[in-house]
């Protein structure tokens, strides 16, 4: 996999996923607050399959 998310948007990503994980396990979302793996298994690994699809990279290299 190569990667095609520049470090803003994987930071943002890895917040947003904690975020939904906090609020699933402690707030009102409950089971849905597991969306949240999504944005941030792709902020860790750095790579977005629909990025890959669409064609967009928001890597700087």
């Amino acid at each position: 996999m190569t990667r095609n998310m520049g470090t803003i948007d994987r930071a943002l990503r890895i917040v947003a996923g904690v975020v939904l994980l906090g609020l699933g396990a402690f707030g009102p979302l409950g089971w849905w607050g597991l969306v949240g793996l999504v944005p941030l298994a792709t902020g860790l690994l750095g790579n977005c399959p629909a990025y890959s699809l669409l064609g967009i990279s928001t890597c700087p290299s």
